[in-house]
């Protein structure tokens, strides 16, 4: 079974026991559960449920492992000929999280 959601605007394949980085949801540390409701698409043994835009009733529960910073990122700005020049990093901060079930309610 697998199941296709909507975590901070990005979609994720997911199926249980499978560990998902996405966006920081804020707010939430590491060892807590998280109850995702944005089901797009669920596959299960009966077949395919495609949701209109998601599925009524069906969640995606998992449980926090860990917050960090992604790897650093770097953006050049210059003016050629005229001295001007600019270096900015950015680190996007992400989530690591392990489904441990998707349930019917």
């Amino acid at each position: 079974m697998y199941a296709i959601v909507e975590i901070q605007g990005h979609q994720y394949v997911v199926e249980e026991g499978a560990v998902v980085e996405h966006e920081l949801i804020r707010g939430v540390q590491p060892g807590e559960r998280v109850v995702f409701d944005r089901v797009l698409l669920l596959r299960n043994g009966e077949g395919i449920e495609i949701g209109r835009p998601y599925v009524e009733r069906v969640q995606v529960v998992g449980e926090v492992e860990a917050v960090g910073k992604r790897p650093k990122v770097l953006i050049q700005r210059f003016r050629p000929k005229k001295g001007y020049r600019r270096l900015k990093g950015h680190r996007q901060p992400f989530m690591r999280t392990r489904i441990v079930s998707i349930e019917r309610t």
